[in-house]
């Protein structure tokens, strides 16, 4: 098969500084493979080794790639816009974002902080959705695009991980409308749920605890990258997908639900009565809508601001 290239691409990659670091292996792939690459990251303490942007953007020139640093933050609409405005100055554009930053706070849902809560909010849904928004019109004028977000199976539902694992399955949905927006301007939008030995590992869980020392022995960042970057390509079959990405597995997540039960007069007691058919059966996708359609079913109409 044809090596998968992305020459005269332009990638940003948020939170990809630091080592060991899933945006850093994103980023070094792509560049690797011909892509600009936008390193964007505000350091971390967590990070043993060169916890910045310009650590590696320094690999990547090293090793004869093209890439520049960015520490804008992506939690603020600014920040984001100043993150495309350095790929705009660099490279002349931006073709692909992966939407890669992201905070954790391993913290029982009614001991952490509204702070805390605010924060991962801030970095984990808002930062996909300024930052995608800041590239958007760039990729709406040239009719391209490729936007990878990264959610995680804590939105399936961790204990300890509630304001994260809402603040994931917020970007799956979002991952979900805004590829039904895109598709009809050549923007596609897919997402991953990741596992690797990553800094975010090394800042939440303790050292000697079975959970780090086996992620740390059998979930290496670099394997994640390859699903990552067919997902950034102009090849990229699909739209609106999830995929769990982790030890060399590759596996789709979908919506799905029942056949359940259709009772023209429902009443409490008919849902009781047949509750055990609403959860059994066979299930079924979920569809992705590839037309922009507004609340009310009728398609999609010039938005004017209020």
């Amino acid at each position: 098969m044809k090596e998968l290239r992305f020459d005269g691409k332009t990638a940003v990659v948020t939170g990809a500084g630091g080592n060991p670091s899933l945006g850093r292996v994103y980023a070094m792939l792509l560049a690797a493979r011909g892509a600009n690459v936008v390193v964007n990251d505000i350091g971390s303490k967590h990070a043993p080794g060169p916890a910045t942007a310009q650590g590696v953007v320094d690999e990547i020139l090293a090793l004869g790639g093209k890439a520049v640093a960015d520490a804008n933050s992506v939690a603020t609409e600014q920040g984001a816009e100043a993150i495309i405005q350095t790929a705009l100055d660099a490279f002349g554009g931006v073709d692909i974002v992966v939407n890669n930053a992201g905070i954790i706070f391993n913290v029982a849902f009614d001991e952490i902080s509204g702070a805390d809560i605010q924060r991962t909010m801030d970095v984990n849904l808002l930062g996909p959705i300024w930052v995608s928004r800041a590239a958007w019109p760039h990729m709406k004028k040239t009719g391209y695009g490729r936007i990878v977000n990264i959610v995680s199976g804590s939105m399936y539902g961790f204990a300890r991980q509630a304001a994260y694992a809402a603040s994931k399955g917020g970007v799956y949905s979002l991952t979900r409308a805004m590829a039904t927006e895109g598709n009809r301007l050549g923007i596609k939008v897919n997402s991953i749920a990741p596992g690797a030995f990553t800094r975010m590992v090394i800042g939440s869980q303790e050292e000697d605890c079975h959970t780090y020392q086996g992620t740390k022995a059998n979930f290496p960042a670099e394997v994640v990258a390859p699903a990552v970057a067919f997902l950034a390509h102009e090849a990229c079959p699909v739209n609106g997908e999830c995929f769990d990405v982790m030890a060399g597995n590759v596996r789709r997540i979908y919506m799905a639900q029942t056949p359940g039960i259709s009772e023209a007069e429902i009443t409490v007691e008919k849902v009781a009565a047949r509750w055990d058919e609403v959860m059994a059966g066979a299930s079924s996708d979920i569809f992705l809508v590839t037309e922009a359609f507004d609340g009310f079913g009728r398609k999609d109409k010039p938005y004017q601001p209020s």
